[in-house]
C-alpha cells in the first residue's frame, strides 16, 4: 500500500495540511493548527513523525525581544498535527531551521544578526536545551539558511551579504562551515570566491549520491556546484555556475535567486526567479518588471555541470518556497502574497497561491493545476511536501 503523501503549507501563525494525490495533481485542505508566531520554516525529524517549526511575531523583517519560538509538532498517521511540549523561545527572528540526520540536533538560523543556534532533541522527538556556543564564532553577514552535509560531521551557514547601495558598500557574502561534536560548533573554513564580492548565495542543496553542492546565489541569480571532499573540505571555487535570468544584461528591478532542490533522482535540480519591485499606481503598489519563473536544470553525471533545460512561469508571483514529493513526480510552488500586477490597461490582483507541477522523465515541469490561497495581510512564508 503506498504511503500518503502530505502537504503543509503556512499562512502568518497557521499551518494547514493539505492530502496530495500523486496520479491526479491534486490537493485536497484539510485542518489547521496554530502557531505562537508567524511561521518562518518547518523541518521534519528524519525518523520520527515529528515536526519543527521556527516562528516569529516579526515577519519579514528581524529584530530581538519576544515573539520568537521554536515548537515541536507531532504527526499522526493521518498527518494530523498536534504541539508536542512546549514552545522553546528564541533570542532573535529566524530564518531558517534544519535537523541533523541522527535527529539530535536542530539548528536554527538567524538574518539580522546573522547567528546559529543549536538546540538538543530528546529522544521522546521534544526540543531539549540550548547548547552554548563559543562568542568568538563567525557568522557571517545576513545568514539565510543552514545545512548538515551528508557526512554529518559538518554544517554549513550560508550568509548572503548585500548588495551595493547608495551610500553603502557592498558587504561579502561566504559559506560558513563548522565541525559539529556533540552540538558544539568549530569554525573549519569559509568559502568566498573574490573575497564573497559578487558572491551572495541563498540557499545550497547536497546531490543524493554525488560528493556535489548546489548553491543557489540570491543576488547574482544564478546556481553555482562546489565539491565536497570525503573529509568535508569544500572547493574554494564553483566547478560550474549558470545565470538563472532569460536576459541577464536586462533591467532587473529587485530581482533574486531563490532556494535550490536537487530532483530526488539525482538527474535534475530546481530554482526561481523572483521579482517583486513595486511603483504605485492609483494608491496601489503594482509589481514592475523583472523575471518571475522556476528554472529546470540537468545534471551531467560524471561531472555534475547543470544545464538550462526550461524556464516556466509559477502561475504566481515571488516563489519563496517549493517542494518535490518523494516520488519525485510532482513539484508544488507557493507564492508568498497577493501582488498586483499590469494586464494592458488595468490593473489586476495575482492572488497567493500553491501552483502543481509534474515532473516529467526529462525533469522537466507542466503545469497541471493552481489553488489560490486567500493570505491576505499574512504571508504564505513556508510550505513543503513530505
Amino acid at each position: 500500500m503506498t504511503s500518503p503523501v502530505f502537504l503543509y503549507a503556512s499562512v502568518g501563525e497557521s499551518l494547514t495540511r493539505y492530502e496530495l494525490d500523486i496520479d491526479s495533481a491534486s490537493l485536497i485542505q484539510r485542518e489547521s493548527i496554530s502557531l505562537p508566531d508567524t511561521v518562518q520554516y518547518v523541518w521534519p525529524h528524519p525518523t520520527k513523525r515529528v515536526f519543527y517549526v521556527a516562528s516569529s511575531i516579526r515577519c519579514p523583517v528581524g529584530g530581538s525581544g519576544v515573539g520568537h519560538h521554536l515548537t515541536a509538532l507531532a504527526a499522526d498517521e493521518r498527518g494530523v498535527l498536534r504541539q508536542l511540549g512546549a514552545p522553546e523561545p528564541l533570542p532573535n527572528r529566524p530564518i531558517h531551521l534544519t535537523v541533523d540526520h541522527d535527529g539530535r540536533y536542530a539548528y536554527v538560523t538567524y538574518a539580522q544578526p546573522s547567528a546559529l543556534t543549536v538546540h538538543r532533541l530528546n529522544d521522546d522527538g521534544t526540543i531539549g536545551a540550548s547548547i552554548p556556543q563559543s562568542a568568538q564564532l563567525d557568522f557571517g553577514t545576513f545568514a539565510h539558511q543552514t545545512r548538515v552535509l551528508p557526512s554529518n560531521q559538518t554544517v554549513v551557514l550560508v550568509a548572503r551579504g548585500h548588495n551595493e547601495a547608495p551610500g553603502e558598500a557592498e558587504v561579502p557574502g561566504a559559506l560558513k562551515l563548522y565541525s559539529v561534536q556533540e552540538g558544539v560548533l568549530r569554525e573549519r573554513q569559509t568559502v568566498a570566491p573574490g573575497a564573497g564580492f559578487g558572491f551572495g548565495p541563498r540557499h545550497v542543496d547536497f546531490h543524493p549520491t554525488k560528493p556535489w553542492m548546489f548553491v543557489s546565489l540570491e543576488r547574482q541569480s544564478a546556481l553555482q556546484v562546489f565539491t565536497v571532499s570525503d573529509n568535508d573540505d569544500v572547493s574554494e571555487h564553483a566547478a560550474y555556475s549558470v545565470n538563472y535570468l532569460a536576459n541577464p544584461g536586462g533591467p532587473h528591478p529587485h530581482q533574486l535567486g531563490g532556494t535550490v532542490h536537487v530532483h530526488p533522482g539525482g538527474r535534475f535540480a530546481y530554482s526561481v526567479n523572483r521579482a517583486d519591485q513595486a511603483e504605485v499606481v492609483n494608491g496601489v503598489p503594482v509589481v514592475v518588471g523583472g523575471e518571475n519563473s522556476i528554472v529546470v536544470f540537468s545534471i551531467n553525471a560524471l561531472t555534475g555541470e547543470p544545464s538550462l533545460i526550461q524556464r516556466i512561469s509559477p502561475q504566481t508571483l515571488h516563489v519563496r518556497t517549493f517542494s518535490i514529493d518523494p516520488t519525485g513526480t510532482i513539484l508544488v510552488a507557493a507564492g508568498i502574497m497577493p501582488v498586483w500586477v499590469k494586464q494592458g490597461q488595468d490593473v489586476v490582483c495575482v492572488p497567493a497561491a500553491l501552483s502543481v507541477f509534474r515532473i516529467g522523465s526529462d525533469g522537466k515541469l507542466s503545469f497541471v493545476r493552481k489553488y489560490d490561497v486567500d493570505a491576505g495581510p499574512k504571508p504564505q512564508w513556508w510550505m513543503g511536501i513530505v
